[in-house]
This record gives C-alpha cells, structure tokens and sequence, in this order.
C-alpha cells in the first residue's frame, strides 16, 4: 500500500485553518444565538465568509495561502468534516424516540412520501427549464435534470437535527415526525443519487446499483434492530462489567457508529445515516451509560460541529450573482425548492389527519437543505454534471432554506404547547429528567433468604412503571463473595438497588449483614423495606403513604418515590413538615410543602400537606403516622458508613424503634445528585 507523505507545511496549514474555522465559526455562532437564531447559522455563514465571496475578495494572497488548491490539503479538512456529521448525527439517533415514531408512524409514512414526490417532480421541471448555460455537459440534459430533482428532494438531516436541537423542539411530535422524514428523504434521495451518478459516469442506467442499495438498506436496517441491537448490548454490558466507565462507553459507542457507517458507505447509501441508526441501537441499549450522551453532545457541538458546517461553504463564491441570469434563476430554485418541500409535508400531515400547525411547522422543518445539499453539489460538480453558476444556485438554496428555517419555526411555536396529550409528556419527560430517583433507568432487587425484599420488589414496580422508563429487575446474584457479586452486577447498568433491610432469622439488628455491607459500598440509590410481622409476603397494596419533606438530596428522592407510589397505586399521600415554634419556621414549612405539593403534582399525585409544631421531630412524625392511619412511611438518609457500620441516622431508627408499620429508606450515595447514574 502506497502511504501518502504530508509535508510539515502541510500540516501547518491544516492546523491554521483548524483554528481560523472553529474561531470563526464559534464567533458567528454565538452572534446568531444573540439574535435569536441557532448557532448552525452562524457556522454556516462562517463558511461563506472565510471562502472565495469575502476573504478571497479581500486578501487573496491570505485566502490561497489558508484554503490552497491542494488535493492532500482538502482531504485533511474534508475528513475532520466528516467526521462532524458522523458524530452529529450519532447523537440525533440518541434522540430518536422509535416508540413514539411508532405512535406517529401514519403522519411519517405519509409526509415522508410526500415530501419527496412532489419536490421531485417540480425539481424535475425546473431542471428541464433552466438554461443549458447551467448544464455542464449539453448532451446530459437528463441527467442533470434528475440530478436537480433529487438535490430538490433532499432535507438535510444534521442540519435539521441541530435547528430542532438548538429550538428544544426535538422532543416534540412534530420534531420525531420531521426527524423520521428527515431520515427518510436522505435515504430516498441517496439512492436517486447513486442512480444518478451510475448515469453521469457509465453513460446509462444501472439498476442493479440501484437493487443493491435497496435490498442492502432493507437488510441492514432489519439486522440493526435484531442481530445488531443484540451485539451492542453484549458489547456494552461487557464494557459495563469492566467498570470502564464513561470512557470505555464512549469509546464502544464510536466504534459502533463507524462500523455502522462504513456498512451504509459500501451500500452506496452515506455513512451518516449508519451512524444515525447506530444512535438508535445504542440509546436503546439497556446497558446504555447516561454520561455517554453528554459527552458526545459536548465534543459535538463545541467542536466538530462547527467545523463542518463552516468547512460546507468554503467552496461557495457568491460573486457569480452579480449575473442576472444567475441571480433570476437562483430566486427560482429557492422558490420551487420551498413551495415544494412545504406542500409535500404540508399535504402529507393533512392526509395523517394532523393538525394545521403541526403540517405548518413539518413544512418549515423539512425545508432545511443545509450541509448535506453542499455535499451533493459538490458530487455534482465533481461528476461534471453542474458547472459554477448551477452550482452556486443549489448552494445558495441550500443556504437560505437553513437560514430560514429556525426563525420561521420559532415564530410558529411561540405559545404554542401542542395538544394535551403532547403537554403531558412533554411536563412528564422534563420532570423525570430533573428528577433524583423517579427517572429511566434500570433497577435490581437481588433475591434473598430475608424479609423485605419482596415488597421491596412491590413498591419499585409500583412507583417505577414502564411510562417512567424503568425496568425492574428480581434476580438471584450469587458468587463467592455475595457483596462483591452484587457489586458487579449493579455495575452492568442499574441505577437503584431495592433490598429487604432485615434478615428475620438475626434477632433485632437493623439491617441483615449482606444488606448492610451492599449498602456501605452502594454506588447507586439504594430502596431498605422493614416490613411489619402482618405483612410479610402479602401482595396488597398500600392506602396511605406518608413521607416528611424537607430541603435535603435525599429527602427529594424519597418524595419522588411516595408520590410515584401513590400516583400509580391511587394511595393517599400526606406530606408532613415538623417545625419549631417560631413565625419564621411556619414561612419556611409552608415554602418547603408548596414545593413538595408542586412535585407530587409533576408526578400525578395527589398530596394532603401538614404542618407539625414539635420539639421532638421523630414523636411528630410518629403521631402522624398513626393520627392518618399511615400503612407506609418513606424516609431518606444518606449513606455514611462509620465504624465498620452503616449509620442511617437517628431518625429513621428512632422511628423504626417507636412505629410498627412498613418503612422504607430512600438512601443515596454520598454527593449523589441529578446527573445519571453512572
């Protein structure tokens, strides 16, 4: 294999306009986000303002020293690019919600055919009509008019990903609709392409290209979510089992995006929409790590990002408008590329029975070229089937269609919320989101030969269903140190650990040794049941929980759990506050119980708030309890081994010691916060 020799000039070079890029697109992004717009605009106009229309203009000597005419140089700076989009794209698939595009699978179907069909044929009559001084070759007017027409029915995925991103409009119905059209209307128009690239070189058309592509697009999308999502999760619950941590997630999750792209490069299908569909496999990995979201969103957006989109204009030189052929069929092509992706989605969501705001804002959506409508001029211009002046015309479209986009979308969703149902997940979604405990997440309950964990197991199905994205787990972990395999296997992935706090055969200790030596070493939350003698293996329910609130981690993580409880159970919740005597203890108490009231709320329950006066706080909680006939009280504490011992705090032995009624801990790791669990 012949090795390529870079000169030290060359990677100078590369290195310069590595920071002149990001610098410049970093700047021109931060100045739209000032202005309202998303930040993909400014990297976009970086682009065109660092190639051949302005810097070129003004310091020519500059603009050929920074972006040579160099094969070798290009290809450096076109891989980082590449790379971006990779990347971005990886993370739209983290973002993708398969279930609720399922849910919205009539309104997909039908604006993603839609939204190619009627793009495409316009595009075609356009092609046809624009002047041969536009053809780069007369003899293939065909072909270049089947090339504007898929360059017409194309939206740009990244593109469309970050203005939906940066507009917190990805979650929405209408951002999964226009994501999955999205996705639909590359790899349709990607085909076409390949179609036509096989024309522009070989003279015909070869449809076994074309048969290739499709049945390999079709076997490669049934296997990723098959044999493929399998391998992934036995790669990442190998990465898990090796406590690689973040790193070694992150690490898997690249390799499975690269892999994923080069099998779509090889079907002749872009290696983008692979690592869109390794996104998806791996966000619905259940040994999936939280933190590798962030991290790849962080590199993403600080970094490669920014580069690609600034790099995508470079070749662009607006100066051919100064011909008014140029700039007149220009106005055209924006126009017909507009009207036509609006109608396509907008007649698409009227045939799904959406409403008119909805199809308006697919519309607006889908309108975004972007990058990727570069990419494709670029093929077209490399294959010899545009010249310079049709070249700049489909660039600029792809341009004004991004610009236009995110300003037009924030106009349509100002106060607008979507339909009650939409609301409700959405108000859902954020508050699992924020939450300390009640959050998506896998959850364990190791089996054991002492009391509790049975209704340990109970209550975590009850206050973790399947709308709060939490799975629950009852198995026996066994090994030749108990703790040390229960460790192990918490480390594949779960975030909260329920246990039976007490081993009945072991007299009056507070929690059995196996639970006690978990818990002092805990990395996750971790659920302790004292069931009482009359409850032990029954499967009833529980009518009234009662949890005391106050301003601690641990203390919301325990209200989280009641009033998830009492929400899916239809228990009555009673949130008690114990105060000293004192005017300003009463404001804080009232202050504390809103907001536990405001959360119970969130999370669908229904809460009766009390106010305590007490100099003994355990004796008021106590009476509580009995004065509501509680059958359940949830308390918090943080873990704080001491002594060789776990130390919960006086309170919840004092309680355990005065009440004989079912208790459960809400016991958090030392520092435990918001963030995921790891």
């Amino acid at each position: 294999m012949e090795i390529v020799s870079i000169e030290e000039h060359q990677m100078l070079v590369f290195w310069v306009q590595l920071f002149v890029l990001l610098a410049v697109a970093r700047l021109f992004g931060a100045a739209m986000k000032r202005v309202g717009q998303p930040a993909v605009v400014g990297e976009l106009a970086a682009g065109l303002v660092l190639g051949p229309t302005v810097f070129g203009k003004l310091w020519p000597g500059g603009a050929a020293w920074l972006f040579p005419p160099d094969e070798a140089q290009s290809a450096m700076l076109l891989v980082v690019g590449w790379i971006g989009i990779v990347m971005l794209l990886v993370v739209t698939g983290f973002e993708t919600d398969l279930k609720l595009i399922r849910q919205l699978g009539r309104a997909t179907v039908f604006v993603a055919g839609s939204s190619v069909i009627i793009p495409f044929a316009l595009g075609l009559a356009v092609g046809f009509a624009l002047p041969l001084s536009f053809v780069a070759e007369a003899d293939q007017r065909s072909v270049f008019a089947l090339f504007i027409a898929a360059a017409l029915s194309i939206s740009s995925l990244p593109v469309i990903a970050k203005i939906l991103s940066e507009l917190r409009m990805t979650r929405r119905n209408f951002g999964q609709v226009i994501l999955a059209a999205g996705m639909a209307n590359d790899v349709v128009g990607w085909l076409i392409l390949g179609a036509i690239a096989g024309i522009a070189k070989e003279g015909e058309f070869a449809p076994d290209r074309l048969i290739f592509a499709l049945v390999g697009m079709a076997l490669f999308l049934g296997l990723a979510f098959t044999v493929g999502q399998q391998a992934v999760d036995g790669l990442l619950r190998r990465v898990r089992a090796k406590r690689s941590g973040v790193e070694g997630g992150l690490a898997a999750a690249l390799v499975v995006a690269v892999g994923a792209g080069a099998v779509t490069q090889a079907l002749g299908v872009e290696a983008v929409l692979g690592a869109f569909v390794a996104g998806i496999v791996l966000s619905r990995s259940r040994f999936q790590d939280g933190r590798v979201l962030h991290h790849l969103e962080a590199a993403t957006s600080a970094f490669f990002a920014p580069l690609f989109f600034a790099t995508a204009g470079l070749r662009v030189d607006l100066a051919l408008l100064a011909r008014l052929d140029v700039i007149f069929w220009a106005i055209v092509v924006i126009l017909v590329a507009t009207a036509g992706k609006f109608l396509g989605a907008f007649i698409g969501g009227k045939l799904a029975a959406l409403a008119n705001r909805e199809s308006l804002a697919l519309g607006i959506g889908l309108n975004a070229r972007g990058a990727l409508e570069i990419v494709i001029a670029t093929v077209g211009l490399s294959l010899g089937i545009l010249n310079d002046r049709a070249y700049t015309v489909v660039v600029l479209m792809a341009i004004v269609t991004s610009m236009a986009a995110p300003p037009m979308l924030r106009l349509l969703a100002r106060n607008w919320r979507g339909s009650p149902e939409e609301q409700l997940r959405l108000e859902r979604e954020e508050t699992l989101s924020a939450n300390v405990l009640v959050r998506p997440g896998r959850v364990l309950v190791p089996i054991s030969e002492g009391d509790g964990w049975q209704t340990a197991a109970r209550l975590l199905e009850a206050a973790l269903p399947d709308d709060a994205g939490a799975d629950v787990d009852v198995e026996a972990v066994e090994g030749d140190d108990p703790v040390e395999a229960l460790l192990d296997h918490v480390a594949l992935g779960y975030g909260i650990v329920g246990m039976g706090a007490r081993d009945g055969r072991r007299g009056d200790e507070l929690l059995a040794p196996l639970t006690e030596a978990f818990a002092a070493r805990s990395p996750v939350p971790v659920l302790l049941v004292w069931d009482t003698a009359d409850r032990k293996g029954r499967s009833t329910g529980f009518d009234r929980v009662l949890v005391p609130v106050v301003g601690t981690q641990p203390n919301r993580a325990a209200q989280e759990f009641a009033f998830s409880l009492a929400a899916h159970t239809e228990a009555e919740a009673l949130a008690v506050h114990v105060v000293s005597d004192g005017a300003a203890s009463q404001e804080v108490a009232f202050s504390i119980l809103a907001e536990a009231s405001d959360l119970a709320g969130r999370l669908g329950a229904d809460v009766t708030t009390v106010v305590k006066e007490a100099g003994d706080r355990t004796q008021a909680i106590v009476d509580a309890a009995r004065e509501y006939s509680a059958d359940l009280v949830v308390l918090s504490a943080e873990l704080q081994p001491a002594a060789g011992q776990l130390h919960l705090g006086a309170l919840v032995e004092d309680v355990l010691s005065r009440l004989d009624v079912t208790v459960a801990v809400v016991a958090l790791p030392p520092g435990w916060g918001v963030a995921p669990a790891a």
